[in-house]
């Protein structure tokens, strides 16, 4: 089965907040994502029974190594488009916002292309990424 667009947000949220704090519950995720408690149950359950996530005992959420794919990829994507769009000049909170929507939807092959101009740019830049 496809990872929705939905899903992918969900897994590059958990990969964010398990950068900065210890553990992950449904609440942290509601708060990040402004979402109710029964919309991330609902996803929640999907993810683990696809093996995106697993939640233990004590309600922690963490990612599978499938998910971590998953998130990590997304997450790489949003990286390189955002900075990518700066550096062209746009606002950082348009490039995020652009980046965001952009994320899931381009090809693997086009965004390698704009990866690769990226890291030319920067080094034209003296290695400046932002």
């Amino acid at each position: 089965m496809a990872v929705t667009e939905a899903v992918e947000n969900y897994l590059e949220t958990i990969l964010i907040l398990s950068k900065i704090q210890p553990d992950v519950h449904a609440v942290d995720i509601c708060s990040y994502l402004g979402y109710s408690r029964p919309t991330i149950s609902i996803i929640l359950k999907k993810m683990k029974s696809e093996d995106l996530v697993n939640v233990d005992g004590d309600n922690h959420i963490t990612l599978t190594e499938k998910g971590r794919d998953v998130a990590e990829r997304i997450y790489d994507r949003h990286d390189v488009l955002s900075k990518f769009f700066i550096m062209l000049g746009a606002d950082k909170r348009q490039a995020v916002e652009d980046a965001c929507k952009i994320e899931h939807d381009i090809s693997d092959e086009v965004f390698e292309l704009i990866r690769e101009h990226y890291k030319k740019l920067s080094l034209e830049n003296g290695g400046n990424n932002e």
